[in-house]
């Protein structure tokens, strides 16, 4: 039976580089919902529609795709839009990984994994085995974030909008997988909590 692994946990903690890891391993699936979720806001989707109608067509650019980074200016300011934006999101991406993790299942894949900072609130969670969460030392996640090419206040107010994840996700977190050591290390311990996990061993 195909193992899932629901994959969560703050923006710049490296929740990226552990699914990369976990996709090396033989016959994984990996999804990033963010991906997902790009693709579901594409021209022609229901999704990019709903988003105009509820922020305004100027964020149709000319050529029908979304202003992504005008949307960002909106919603990253305003928990309300994010709220909205997020109930036009999560229904259009949750049928799509549903359904990779059904042909995961059909073609006996040793594990999914689904990478998803809101993988509780897009109700992916209930999906999964197990729930990682992927944390880091604050000050190791401050300058990850910078290397996206953010200030230093921009990178602090994209962490703040996020709240306490940590604290909120630790109750139902299966394991915990601290990225703060060397990238060896670190890949170290992910193969090792991967192989208990398909042992059923705990964390």
């Amino acid at each position: 039976m195909t193992l899932r692994i629901g994959l969560t946990g703050p923006i710049g903690c490296g929740k990226t580089t552990v699914a990369e890891w976990l996709g090396e391993r033989p016959n994984v699936v990996v999804i990033d919902a963010d991906r997902v979720a790009r693709q579901v806001v594409e021209p022609g989707e229901p999704a990019l529609d709903a988003i105009a109608e509820r922020f305004g067509e100027a964020l149709r650019r000319p050529d029908g795709s979304l202003d992504r980074a005008g949307l960002g200016r909106i919603v990253f300011v305003d928990p309300a839009a994010l709220r909205d934006l997020e109930a036009i999101i999560h229904p259009a991406v949750r049928p799509r990984i549903l359904a990779t993790m059904k042909r995961a299942d059909r073609d006996r894949a040793t594990a999914v994994v689904v990478e998803a900072i809101k993988l509780v609130e897009g109700g992916l969670a209930e999906l999964c085995d197990e729930i990682w969460l992927v944390t880091c030392d604050p000050i190791d996640q401050l300058g990850r974030v910078r290397l996206r090419g953010m200030s230093a206040a921009e990178a602090d107010h994209r962490i703040a909008i996020q709240g306490d994840i940590t604290e909120q996700l630790e109750p139902i977190a299966t394991r915990i997988i601290d990225t703060s050591d060397t990238a060896e290390a670190t890949k170290e311990r992910v193969y090792e909590e991967f192989n208990n996990a398909l042992s059923n061993e705990p964390a």
